[in-house]
């Protein structure tokens, strides 16, 4: 089979993808700007691996889009041909709960911090300091988590075994007794009025843009820390920044953006407000999810879904 990785993104999970596969295959990559040359070689392939796909670029024999990652929001799925299937991949969830549990952890623990004191001789931590010394513990705080899919769950397990209060929030019914309560999107206000940190993990679709708006912090207490490890369309920018810059929430965990950059060595801001100006927020890059363990889980759904295309067998996490 032909299979073309398409964008930088997606050549990050050619190496060593090959020793996954049952010869024979031909394996190539194109840029994400597609000169004549990149178009050729996608029209040949039967499979593309990609995380994009828009007219007017085309893939005319693909049998297989398979996104190395699970969201799908920027591949128009008309611009393919209608036999081609469409699927994505997970194996993020736990790094994404790991990046989740220690953005927490580092609220209550603050190691940095103690170690920077400590180097110039200060003990503002310690025992013997007393009462104004005290640290609050992550497991005393309540956490409500919007979508109960792979992220969602990955976070709640962890969030459980801290010992915290952990809510739900899902469109589909979610049960479990492990939960302290569980929501529909439709009573989303109610869960997210009710707990001390808010984590949102669900994909942009349709029916998730700007999902969580000005009502929505308006909710929270006003000492709720906000984390947002799904998209970055999902929670509305300006309702976000004005929450953050009037005070209606305590803080917020940033990962996920409204801008991209195209060329990483070029600075790039993520957003149109300057969260960077505020003081109340920790920004990083998109990085929850990017770890070797998240490559190599991946790489073999996707080894695996090229196999079962091969042999005629049903495809994993199809979209179409």
């Amino acid at each position: 089979m032909k299979i073309v990785f398409y964008g930088a993104n997606a050549t990050t999970f050619l190496p060593g993808l090959s020793d996954l596969l049952a010869p024979p295959h031909e394996i190539t990559s194109v840029p994400d700007a597609v000169d004549r040359i990149a178009q050729d070689a996608l029209n040949a392939a039967d499979v593309v691996v990609g995380v994009h796909f828009k007219s007017p670029v085309t893939a005319r024999n693909a049998q297989l889009f398979q996104l190395p990652a699970a969201g799908y929001d920027q591949v128009a799925f008309d611009a393919l041909p209608a036999t081609c299937k469409v699927c994505n991949a997970f194996g993020h969830e736990n790094a994404i709960a790991e990046y989740v549990m220690s953005a927490l952890l580092s609220r209550h623990v603050p190691l940095a911090t103690a170690d920077a004191q400590l180097r110039a001789g200060t003990w503002n931590f310690w025992a013997g300091a007393g009462p104004t010394a005290l640290r609050t513990e992550l497991g005393a705080q309540s956490i409500g988590i919007i979508g109960h899919g792979h992220i969602g769950q990955a976070v709640a397990e962890r969030a459980a075994a801290f010992g915290m209060a952990v809510h739900v929030a899902n469109r589909s019914p979610v049960t479990g007794e492990r939960y302290t309560a569980v929501y529909g999107l439709d009573e989303l206000n109610n869960m997210l009025s009710a707990v001390d940190i808010v984590v949102n993990t669900l994909p942009l679709t349709p029916s998730t843009v700007s999902l969580i708006d000005g009502s929505a912090f308006t909710a929270m207490q006003r000492h709720c820390v906000f984390l947002n490890v799904g998209r970055g369309g999902v929670v509305d920018e300006d309702a976000l920044y004005d929450a953050l810059a009037d005070k209606t929430i305590g803080g917020a965990i940033i990962d996920t953006w409204y801008s991209y950059p195209t060329d990483t060595s070029t600075p790039h801001r993520p957003a149109t407000r300057r969260f960077e100006e505020l003081p109340n927020i920790v920004m990083t890059p998109h990085m929850s999810g990017w770890t070797s363990g998240t490559i190599a889980r991946r790489q073999a759904t996707i080894a695996d879904n090229i196999a079962r295309l091969a042999e005629g067998r049903p495809l994993i996490n199809q979209l179409n």
